[in-house]
């Protein structure tokens, strides 16, 4: 995609405290603040120097920098691979080239905190019932009509509440707690890719999973590096009409198809979201479409999610998603082949449900995200042994 040059983009918002967003939010050491006390903007403005060769303290040089001309960078992790003069931030309004040297502003200031079951991701095939830290920095490079963490994910760092919490303390939290794993989400992980990044290798070394709950819209080197460290992930797949993704989160679809054949590639677990929205997202001839695309080229085994929409956000003058068109919609994906299809937001639908694909028995019971019963063992259906794709260790 040809690059764009974007000026920063102003947009003040209250936030709650780190950790309050989610009821029963984490309790961790370490300090609270409000908005800082830097203006929100760049151009024209000065961030004070609390860390060596840094503007800030919660911020550090961008990776994937790529130079442009003079001090005009490109910032390469995402496909909308933004151009950026002096001052300009991207599209995501986490990353700013301050003199001529790209810095993420969104290191160690954890806008979000909480221990979830990692149900909640979701995940309904890696490690079931046990929990994950979940963490995340504002911002995101989607513009997402329909964005249920729209406080977080539409805000620039520094204009949240926050809780400091560098990679080491997220990896020490996450021991203390006996998470499991730690989930990279709530808002979009690759815009504070540092952040991440630095986390996971910390957590590795740690035998603590790596969980990316995404949008998947991310260039293919920062990908590479990303599924050295990475154990699971969930990425949505808004759409499968460009036009669409364009008009209702501002991004295309080829470069997220091309990030699901990535981790298909390399092996990692992943499961796929899709919300139904009313208007956008409804229309059976594309999802079917969809679906054999996903057979075609990811195969039958990994999970597909149909998510109930709930007006919110731009779109709340929309209905709910209907329940008979995400029942039909998951028997589309199974008549295509996708042998575990789950339906989301719907309290008691079958579709919550892990069905054995070899002899249709219930294997993995679900109330809400906690598990009524467990018939997986070893991986494998203890009704007849068929061996169920997955992370079940």
């Amino acid at each position: 995609m040809k690059p764009v040059s974007r000026r920063q983009f102003i947009q003040k918002s209250a936030l709650t405290l780190a950790g309050s967003l989610v009821p029963g939010a984490l309790a961790l050491a370490g300090t609270d603040h409000a908005s800082p006390s830097a203006p929100a903007g760049i151009t024209g403005r000065i961030f004070k120097n609390t860390a060596p060769n840094r503007p800030w303290k919660w911020s550090r040089p961008a990776d994937h920098t790529v130079p442009y001309s003079d001090k005009t960078l490109m910032c390469g992790i995402c496909p909308h691979n933004c151009l950026l003069n002096s001052g300009d931030r991207g599209i995501c309004r986490s990353r700013v080239n301050i003199d001529g040297t790209l810095y993420t502003l969104a290191y160690g200031n954890a806008c979000s905190v909480n221990i979830d079951p990692v149900e909640k991701k979701p995940l309904f095939h890696f490690k079931p019932a046990t929990r994950a830290l979940s963490i995340a920095a504002a911002g995101c490079n989607f513009r997402c009509l329909n964005c249920q963490n729209w406080q977080i994910s539409q805000v620039m760092p520094e204009d949240v509440r926050f809780h400091t919490l560098f990679p080491e303390q997220v990896v020490a939290a996450a021991m203390e707690k006996k998470a499991v794993s730690i989930a990279y989400t709530y808002s979009e992980a690759i815009t504070w890719f540092e952040y991440m990044m630095d986390t996971a290798r910390q957590a590795k070394e740690k035998n603590i999973a790596n969980l990316w709950i995404s949008n998947g819209y991310i260039n293919p080197a920062p990908l590479s590096e990303l599924c050295e460290v990475l154990d699971g992930a969930n990425v949505n797949l808004k759409t499968f009409d460009d036009a669409v993704y364009q008009k209702l989160n501002g991004g295309r679809l080829a470069p997220v198809l091309n990030t699901f054949k990535t981790l298909h590639k390399k092996n990692i677990h992943f499961e796929i979201t899709t919300l139904v929205v009313p208007g956008y997202v409804d229309d059976a001839k594309m999802i079917q479409q969809m679906c054999k695309w996903i057979v075609d080229h990811l195969g039958p085994d990994h999970p597909l999610h149909f998510l109930r929409f709930f007006p919110q956000y731009k779109l709340d003058r929309l209905p709910p998603t209907p329940v008979s068109l995400l029942t039909q919609f998951r028997q589309i994906a199974m008549d295509c082949g996708i042998r575990y299809v789950y339906v989301g937001n719907v309290p008691g639908h079958e579709g919550n449900h892990t069905w054995c694909h070899g002899c249709g028995k219930l294997l993995v019971e679900r109330n809400g995200y906690f598990l009524a019963q467990n018939n997986i063992t070893d991986g494998c259906c203890k009704f007849c042994g068929t061996r169920i794709p997955g992370v079940w260790g």
